[in-house]
């Protein structure tokens, strides 16, 4: 493990750098500090010193106590910040790539949302090429992946053309229960077998909170409901039935243009579930295998087989499900390009109307984080080849990418994108991920989006992740989204 020091002059843009230092080394063990103040011991492989000045910025970087690369910048460090910092990361970035002799497909693009720049400019009136210079010259980002940032970009502004963002609104809903938690999860899931006699109290306490929801926003217009997790069809029929009747007595669904179940994982899913849902207006749920190996899905604990996958899917087919998704991961332990190209060829045999393909990302919170040495002779494999191919896939299936986004510690420094058939992208995930709209959340862990000042301003407000505080809490709950929609939407 490469050792990496940053050394400031002064504590300015610590994390914009970190996150770049990150990208070209994600497996390097890095420090930050300023001289004079507490300094960590012991040498380092490689220092990277940040010298800040009104007139510019200084950046040097020595290896094994060598300078090899040593740049400056002009710009006046205290006047524009949001030019400050993308000067500061070009110099970073310019100086990373000579050491280490590799470029980033995103260049210097570090944040979730590459697709915003993208977005904003044609709002604004810029044409293609216009966008694609500056992407190229202000964030250094590869050709490929700003030609995909443009053309997401583009469609999302397509998909959305009849979102009405200052009146609409969009609902989360989350069911935090899974059957097992699978190794890579750093979401707030809860083992079923563990809550499975909470369920009832959990889903007393979300029907308070969307009553509030439905009266607070009752001359909104609801566009999306996206009922997520955990995995929602651990639910059993009778519960699900309850929280979707909830749902539609305490909303206007006049303008509701998507209502997304997410089903999620296939050990869960059955024909008596599926009915339920086709008693409500659910027009989109997810399938999720990430993998169609068995070996891999043992490993990372799934605990469900690729049969089941297939006839989930079938069933599904069978009740007249026209729009499903289905979610692969690229980079899991032990698949490279062969098992990927395995995966792929069955998720095409099945012919679903979307797909996103997310590479793996290694979050601190996850067990595989936290117990990688178990899994050092295990390989993580991502790479260009990898993402090209799961695109050609995507599109034998007459798929387009519509929507993008990025994690930290993804694999290889690439992203997450969603794949679909016309007509059937998912408009909720477009609309989280573009912030265009207030989104409301309800359930444990929930984080609601309250977007304002014509998208020029987001606020959040938090429910607690844990299940039984939030049960016990929920007055608090519904007191803190009061609070927030009466300060910022009121």
């Amino acid at each position: 493990m490469l050792n990496i020091g940053i050394q400031f002059s002064e504590r300015n843009f610590e994390y914009d750098v970190y996150s770049l230092v990150r990208a070209f080394y994600p497996a390097g063990n890095v420090q930050m500090y300023v001289p004079g103040e507490e300094e960590p011991a012991g040498e380092f492989e490689c220092l990277i010193a940040l010298g800040y000045r009104i007139d510019g910025i200084d950046c040097r970087i020595s290896v094994s106590g060598e300078e090899k690369f040593c740049g400056k910048t002009d710009v006046d460090f205290y006047e524009n910040r949001p030019e400050t910092k993308n000067r500061l990361k070009q110099l970073v970035y310019r100086g990373l790539s000579e050491v280490s002799n590799r470029t980033l497909p995103w260049g210097t693009l570090t944040g979730i949302r590459p697709t915003k720049i993208p977005m904003h400019l044609l709002e604004e009136g810029w044409k293609n090429p216009q966008i694609a210079e500056y992407m190229r010259s202000t964030y250094y980002s590869g050709n490929e992946k700003t030609a995909l940032a443009i053309a997401i970009a583009n469609r999302e502004r397509a998909i959305l053309k009849d979102i009405d963002y200052e009146n609409g609104y969009s609902l989360y809903v989350g069911i935090p229960f899974c059957p097992s938690i699978c190794l890579y999860c750093s979401f707030g899931s809860h083992p079923l077998a563990k809550w499975r006699d909470r369920m009832e109290e959990y889903l007393d306490a979300l029907l308070r909170e969307i009553s509030f929801v439905g009266r607070e926003f009752c001359d909104k217009k609801l566009n999306t409901v996206y009922i997520g997790g955990g995995t929602p069809t651990t639910l059993e029929p009778e519960q699900m039935r309850r929280l979707l009747r909830h749902i539609t007595e305490c909303f206007d669904l006049q303008d509701l243009q998507e209502f997304t179940v997410e089903a999620g994982r296939p050990d869960s899913i059955t024909e008596e579930k599926l009915m339920v849902l086709r008693e409500f207006p659910v027009n989109r749920i997810s399938i999720n295998p990430q993998t169609m190996h068995q070996k891999t899905l043992d490993l990372i604990g799934r605990g469900h087989t690729v049969e089941q996958v297939r006839d989930a899917f079938v069933l599904a087919r069978k009740l007249s499900f026209d729009n499903i998704n289905m979610d692969l991961i690229i980079g899991l332990p032990g698949e490279g390009k062969a098992e990927v190209k395995e995966t792929l060829r069955e998720i095409e045999s099945l012919h679903p109307d979307s797909i996103t393909v997310h590479s793996l990302s290694l979050k601190r919170a996850t067990r595989l984080h936290l117990f990688k040495d178990q899994y050092e002779e295990i390989s993580f494999e991502n790479s260009q080849e990898i993402m090209e191919m799961a695109e050609k896939s995507a599109g034998s299936l007459d798929m387009y990418p519509y929507y993008l986004y990025r994690q930290k510690n993804i694999a290889g420094n690439f992203e997450n994108v969603g794949y679909a058939k016309v007509d059937k992208a998912g408009i909720y995930n477009i609309l989280i991920m573009e912030e265009k709209q207030s989104i409301l959340a309800v359930g444990a862990g929930a984080s609601t989006k309250l977007v304002f000042d014509h998208g020029r301003r987001i606020e959040r407000v938090e429910n607690v992740k844990d299940v039984t505080h939030y049960i016990s809490r929920i007055d608090e709950m519904i007191e803190r989204k009061k609070t927030g929609i009466e300060k910022w939407l009121k």
